[in-house]
C-alpha cells in the first residue's frame, strides 16, 4: 500500500503494481504492437514493390517509429494509462499524486521505454523496478507516474465477536490515542479470524496483541481476563466512542432543548397561579383610621362589621 498526496493534500492510499503483472502488461503490449507492425510492414512491401531501396528503408524506419513508439503513446494518452496490456492485467498508469496522465507523461514513457524495454530486452526495466520501493521504471520516474492496480481482490470481512456482558464498560477510562491504526487492523483481523485458528496458536497471538495494545495505552491487562475477550472489550471501546463522537452532540443539544422548554413550560403555570393567589387577597386597612373626603380617603368602616363581609373597593391608602 503506498499513501500519495494529491495537490488538495488528500492522502490516497494506493497499490502499485508487482514486477510480474508489469512484465505481463509489456508482454501483451509487445505482441499486439509487433502484430500491427508486422502486418503494416507487408502491407506496405506489398505496397512499395516498385520503390528504391533508399526509400523501402525509410519507410520501414518511419513505420517502426510510428507503431512501435507513437501507438503505446497514442494509447495511453487516449485511454488515460490503460493500455491493451494493462487493460487485461488490471492497472493504469497514473501521475505521482494520483491523477490522470497526459500527453507529456505518456511521451516520456514511450521514449525512455524503447531504450529499456526495447533496446535492452526489459533487463534495465526490471533492475530499475527492483531498486525502486514503488516497482516504477526509468521511464516512470523521469515522467512523475506510477503504475497502480485498479482491480483489488475484494475480501469478505467477518464478523468482530462482542465481548461478555461483564466486561461492557470495563475500559470507559482507557486511553486510546496513543494506539496506532495498524495495530487496529491487526486486533480487527484476528478477532474475525480467531475461530479458524488452532488454540494455541490463537491464544498466543490474542497475548501478543493484548500486551502490545496495553503498550500502547499505558495500562496493563486487568489480571483474570482472558486476551481475546480484552482485545474485544476494547475494540467494542472504540467503536462506543467513535458513535458518541459523531452522534453524542446532536443528542445533547436535543435533550437540552427539551429540558428548558420544559422548564420554561412549568415556570409559565406558577407565576400565572402566584398572581391570580396574589390578585384574591384583599387589601388590609388599619382599623382606627380616620375618612377624610376631601383627601380621597375611604370612610371609617364600623368595628362590629366581619372584614369578610364589608365590600372592598380595591383602593389602598397611602402610607
Amino acid at each position: 500500500m503506498s499513501e500519495l498526496v494529491t495537490g488538495e493534500a488528500v492522502a490516497l492510499e494506493l497499490r502499485p503494481a508487482r514486477l510480474p503483472s508489469r512484465a505481463l502488461a509489456v508482454l501483451l503490449d509487445l505482441v499486439a504492437a509487433m502484430a500491427v507492425y508486422v502486418a503494416v510492414t507487408v502491407a506496405l512491401v506489398v505496397s512499395t514493390a516498385s520503390l528504391d531501396e533508399a526509400a523501402q528503408r525509410a519507410l520501414s524506419i518511419a513505420t517502426f517509429v510510428l507503431v512501435l513508439v507513437g501507438a503505446p503513446i497514442a494509447v495511453e494518452t487516449l485511454t488515460h494509462g490503460r493500455s491493451l496490456g494493462k487493460m487485461a492485467c488490471g492497472l493504469r498508469v497514473v501521475r505521482d499524486d494520483g491523477g490522470p496522465i497526459r500527453f507529456r507523461h505518456a511521451l516520456v514513457r514511450g521514449l525512455v521505454g524503447v531504450i529499456e524495454i526495447v533496446m535492452t530486452f526489459g533487463i534495465v526495466a526490471c533492475i530499475a523496478s527492483f531498486v525502486s520501493a514503488r516497482g516504477r521504471r526509468l521511464g516512470d520516474v523521469f515522467a512523475g507516474t506510477l503504475v497502480v492496480r485498479e482491480r483489488v481482490p475484494v475480501t469478505r470481512t467477518g464478523f468482530v465477536p462482542p465481548p461478555p456482558p461483564w466486561l461492557a464498560g470495563r475500559f470507559s477510562q482507557l486511553d486510546l490515542s496513543a494506539v496506532p491504526d495498524g495495530l487496529w487492523l491487526a486486533v480487527r483481523q484476528y478477532l474475525t479470524r480467531m475461530q479458524q485458528l488452532d488454540p494455541q496458536v490463537g491464544w498466543s497471538m490474542a497475548e501478543r496483541l493484548a500486551s502490545d495494545l496495553a503498550e500502547c495505552t499505558g495500562a496493563p491487562v486487568p489480571p483474570g481476563i482472558p486476551p481475546a475477550a480484552y482485545l474485544a472489550a476494547v475494540v467494542q471501546e472504540r467503536q462506543a466512542r467513535e458513535a458518541r463522537r459523531a452522534f453524542g452532540n446532536g443528542s445533547g443539544a436535543t435533550a437540552a432543548g427539551v429540558s428548558s422548554d420544559a422548564a420554561t413550560s412549568s415556570a409559565v403555570p406558577a407565576t400565572s397561579a402566584a398572581s391570580a393567589a396574589a390578585a384574591a387577597v384583599p387589601p388590609v386597612v388599619p382599623s382606627g383610621a380616620g375618612s377624610d373626603p376631601a383627601r380621597g380617603d375611604r370612610p371609617a368602616e364600623s368595628p362590629g362589621v366581619p372584614a369578610r363581609e364589608r365590600p372592598g373597593t380595591g383602593f389602598v391608602p397611602p402610607a
